[in-house]
């Protein structure tokens, strides 16, 4: 039993190394870590292998327990790493189950916490790819701390908050395209059923 579940911890590990490290980078949870993807990220130092195509345009269309609402994301060119991050988490089911643990009436919905608390996510901090924006309400920026850009957790401007563009390091990566009157309802505790990405 001992031995069975020591080899289960080594192939999570060898699906989890990181590029540069002597162990295979990961590049597709189908392959066995599918199950353990939080687990994963947990120890990945870096951020994801490239899975976006610069000359698609990307969404996300994230289920909740409120409804629906969509995000499209900024030019991969703007914010290249974030963008591919989150698509990548999604499209391993990185952000299924989890909640939102943060809403600060006209000012930000907050979620992608696997420790619901808003001090987990993944090993690794995303760059720093600030970028001109004017956070009107629906924007989609990366969580910051003066760790660094969080791996994983995300917030919805839910009213204008142009003083983001100059108060830290806040990841603008895409805008609520439909569905901002259920971001308008998110209550801290509800859950992230599903994100569908489509590329166009």
């Amino acid at each position: 039993m001992k031995r069975g579940l020591a080899i289960a911890l080594l192939l999570v590990a060898a699906a989890c190394g990181d590029p540069g490290s002597g162990a295979p980078a990961a590049t597709s949870f189908a392959s066995g870590c599918d199950n353990e993807i939080v687990t994963c990220m947990e120890q990945r130092s870096t951020p994801p292998p490239t899975v976006i195509d610069p000359s698609k345009k990307y969404s996300a269309t994230v289920h909740t327990s409120r409804g629906d609402f969509v995000i499209s994301f900024v030019d991969s060119k703007i914010a290249p790493q974030t963008v591919n991050n989150f698509v990548y988490l999604s499209q391993n089911h990185f952000y299924d189950g989890l909640t939102f643990h943060r809403v600060v009436p006209g000012f930000v919905v907050q979620g992608g916490d696997p420790l619901g608390n808003g001090t987990g996510g993944p090993a690794y901090k995303l760059p720093n790819e600030n970028n001109p924006s004017k956070w009107p309400r629906g924007t989609i920026g990366m969580a910051s701390s003066p760790a660094g850009v969080s791996g994983s957790q995300f917030f919805i401007t839910v009213g204008d908050a142009p003083f983001l563009e100059t108060s830290g390091v806040y990841n603008h990566f895409g805008q609520i395209s439909s569905g901002m009157d259920v971001v308008d309802k998110i209550q801290i505790g509800d859950k992230m059923t599903a994100i569908d990405i489509t590329a166009s």
